[in-house]
């Protein structure tokens, strides 16, 4: 009888990503199905993050209902893996002792030896080591589900802002040789992917070797990535400023393949509290950044990420990131209020804004970034989007659904063959979480005709 997988993913595109190589390496290691059902699975594994207030209690809350699962089938098995588990270790599994496994970001790919050790001896099994590249050497072959796929490229970060727990949880940064990328994006496009995301916590730090020993800049990733046939679109995330080189603002320039939209996280727009954070850069090398790449790119969408009311944090201070948006003119962007992350440098810094100070500011900025996202949306009512049909849109089953390049829902009219594929539509109405449009008839005679 074949034995069920259940994951629940908490955080980013990376623990996405990461979720999928789990799913990967025990179907082809134990023949483990994936189920949607806690209820029915044989192993249940959560892969947790630890960026967002309060990951730690989470972790125990979501691991606490399924020990009533584990104590009516005691032979289940429960792992952690993910940031919190890095963090945390052996500490979950003396919190909560009916976890079998607990493992790392870094060694998900030690999976199938870890579920035979927990089988085995009954015992508890921790590995939360960082053996660099060998996650990736030791993934089965990609597999693509639909036109669209994520791609790791790093991982970890070595920036230590004083805020973010990722170069403890992640390690710091490696990078996955050329070649070894550029195969699974080979694979990928032979199995019907169009578009590719390229992912690493800072993306743009990207210096994998090369066959002759030299090392590749990020920025020769992506000509290389568009170089792949078949492969039409490539967005990539998280970046950082720091090192969003000019080569790579040139390649805006050269790359059609490029999305016109840019994620570049700047969390403030005041240059103390930027010092504060250690993010090794000020307000006005942000904003040359946000210059150059709007000449190399003209209308390109441009997103952000913010914290609010970081410790120290005046009412100047968080004006400075008001007036940066206005200066930029962002698109979405996603905003939080800072919460201190357990061993973090600004854990330990004097914290003194009253809460509802914090979150008055944070509905202030939401406010004025949906207004932003939404003044846009409605400038593109009357304008063809190019957008890659993804499938059946799930609020209609006559409609299709797919992205514009600047990465927004589009529900349109259209038959299911065309999913996989990018046609032309023309927006006719902007809601606040999605377009709608009607599809361009001659876009689809292209298809007809070159098919």
């Amino acid at each position: 009888m074949t034995q069920k997988l259940y994951i629940q993913t908490n955080g980013c595109q990376m623990n996405e990503y990461d979720s999928d190589k789990m799913r990967d390496v025990l179907k082809a290691s134990h023949g483990l199905e994936i189920t949607q059902n806690p209820e029915d699975a044989d192993v249940l594994l959560l892969n947790t993050c630890s960026i967002r207030e309060k990951a730690q209690e989470k972790v125990f809350s979501a691991v606490g209902r399924w020990k009533k699962i584990k104590d009516k089938r005691p032979d289940i098995i429960i792992g952690v893996g993910g940031c919190v588990a890095s963090q945390e270790g052996e500490a979950i599994q003396k919190r909560a002792p009916y976890v079998d496994i607990v493992f790392g970001p870094q060694t998900l790919h030690r999976l199938p030896e870890l579920l035979n050790q927990a089988r085995r001896g009954k015992q508890k099994v921790v590995d939360i080591s960082f053996p660099e590249i060998e996650k990736f050497d030791s993934l089965p072959e990609p597999r693509a589900e639909g036109p669209k796929a994520f791609v790791s490229v790093m991982e970890g970060c070595s920036k230590y802002c004083t805020y973010c727990v990722v170069p403890y949880t992640r390690g710091e940064e490696i990078s996955r040789p050329l070649n070894d990328v550029i195969a699974e994006i080979e694979s990928l496009a032979q199995q019907g992917v169009r578009e590719i995301n390229l992912l690493g916590q800072n993306v743009n730090a990207y210096r994998g070797e090369m066959d002759d020993g030299d090392i590749a800049s990020f920025s020769l990733l992506l000509h290389y990535v568009a170089a792949v046939d078949g492969i039409d679109r490539i967005r990539f995330t998280t970046s950082h400023p720091l090192e969003f080189t000019d080569d790579i603002i040139e390649a805006y320039t050269e790359i059609p393949q490029l999305v016109s939209h840019l994620h570049l996280p700047v969390q403030s727009g005041s240059n103390r509290i930027l010092s504060a954070m250690k993010r090794g850069h000020t307000r006005e090398d942000y904003l040359q950044i946000m210059e150059k790449i709007k000449q190399a790119r003209p209308g390109i969408s441009l997103s952000s990420d913010f914290i609010i009311g970081f410790p120290g944090e005046t009412d100047e201070e968080f004006e400075d990131t008001m007036r940066l948006i206005e200066e930029v003119g962002f698109d979405f962007s996603y905003s939080f209020i800072f919460s201190p992350r357990p061993g973090t440098p600004a854990a330990e810094f004097e914290d003194a804004i009253p809460m509802d100070v914090k979150k008055q500011r944070l509905e202030r900025l939401q406010t004025r970034l949906t207004e932003m996202t939404q003044a846009i949306s409605k400038s593109m009512i009357g304008t063809v989007q190019t957008v890659l049909v993804e499938g059946v849109s799930r609020k209609n089953p006559l409609h299709m659904t797919g992205r514009t390049e600047n990465n927004r829902a589009v529900n349109f009219a259209a038959h299911p063959r065309l999913a996989g594929q990018f046609v032309d539509v023309l927006i006719t109405e902007a809601l606040p979480n999605s377009l709608r449009g009607r599809l361009v008839e001659s876009s689809v005679e292209k298809i007809v005709q070159t098919a």
